[in-house]
């Protein structure tokens, strides 16, 4: 059977004609005369192939098929009337979908808050989350897979290829055994630090902050004794409390609180003690300042999605208020 192509206006007399029972005062109802509706009504009938009104002298009945089409005429009658609105809030942003990756450090304080609060300001947006590494996030840029992304890199280190957005700047801080010696020391000395073994992420996830952190130790005059690699913070954190070695992590992972690992922050690194405070020791050099990293918001630089320039801009104004 032919598909019938039937506008709006048709789909409105039917209804009218199957409220009213009455050609006559559905034209009235109509703005139109009898005769036209009249030939409409025949015309779609003609059009579906099959009869919606039955016609007598006396009186209009819808048939079965008329009954049962009904109930989704009006649902698509209410639908069309919402098209204009739904067209002028989706160039506005307010409705839309957005694709968002992020790192999982990011996921420790922020993200949560943002999607909260932005899917009270926008409920129309879908926001479809999806943890990724920097490596992987690249990977569905390029396939179009994704809208935005939330990466981890040295500062100044984003994807040159993306548009980007500060969102965060912060410390690496030390992660290590409760029980190690070093932990229980009240200032931390550079190189004892830089001899333990080393738990971190392989350098294909963020290049940029794996370089960061092996320059540290060639600043020092050493090579870092990799022990174990892992791509998820928590899995790091893990290696950690299970005695493979040290990890340098984002400030943000103390958020992450495991039993038996704890956090040394840059204010603990000092000279080493000499245990004889009495005599006078030679000045020391200072310790070298520890790697920071920037968590940035990035997206393609032909911006085309009103939804996601709407997040970008809601995510500018938290970021300037934090």
């Amino acid at each position: 059977m032919k598909e019938a192509l039937i506008d709006v206006r048709a789909w409105r007399q039917f209804v009218t004609v199957a409220e009213e029972l009455h050609f006559g005062r559905a034209a009235i109802r109509l703005h139109m005369t009898q005769p036209p509706l009249t030939q409409a009504i025949a015309q779609m009938e003609r059009s579906l192939g099959v009869m919606l009104f039955d016609r007598t002298r006396r009186r209009v009945a819808l048939t079965p098929a008329g009954e049962a089409l009904l109930p989704d005429v009006r649902d698509f009658l209410e639908r069309a009337q919402a098209l204009p609105v739904r067209a002028r809030a989706a160039a506005a942003g307010e409705v839309g979908r957005v694709r968002l990756a992020f790192v999982s450090t990011i996921g420790f304080e922020r993200l949560p808050e943002w999607v909260r609060d932005f899917r009270v300001l926008c409920p129309q947006v879908s926001l479809e989350l999806v943890e990724a590494t920097g490596d992987v996030q690249r990977a569905l840029f390029s396939r179009g897979e994704l809208d935005a992304g939330l990466m981890l890199h040295s500062p100044g280190f984003a994807p040159p290829e993306l548009a980007r957005l500060t969102v965060a700047e912060e410390p690496l801080v030390l992660a290590l055994p409760a029980r190690h010696p070093l932990a229980l020391a009240p200032r931390l000395h550079l190189p004892e630090v830089l001899a333990e073994p080393l738990v971190i992420f392989p350098r294909r996830i963020v290049p940029s902050l794996h370089d960061t952190v092996f320059a540290l130790y060639h600043a020092a005059g050493r090579v870092p004794m990799v022990a174990q690699e892992a791509i998820q913070m928590q899995t790091i954190v893990n290696l950690v409390w299970g005695g493979l070695g040290v990890a340098w992590v984002p400030e943000s992972v103390t958020q992450f609180r495991r039993e038996g690992v704890v956090y040394r922050a840059a204010d603990a690194f000092g000279p080493a003690a000499t245990g004889r405070a009495r005599v006078k020791t030679p000045k020391v050099a200072p310790e070298p300042l520890l790697p920071v990293c920037e968590t940035s918001l990035v997206w393609p630089a032909a911006l085309n999605n009103p939804a996601l320039a709407r997040f970008i801009d809601f995510v500018r104004e938290r970021s300037a208020a934090a």
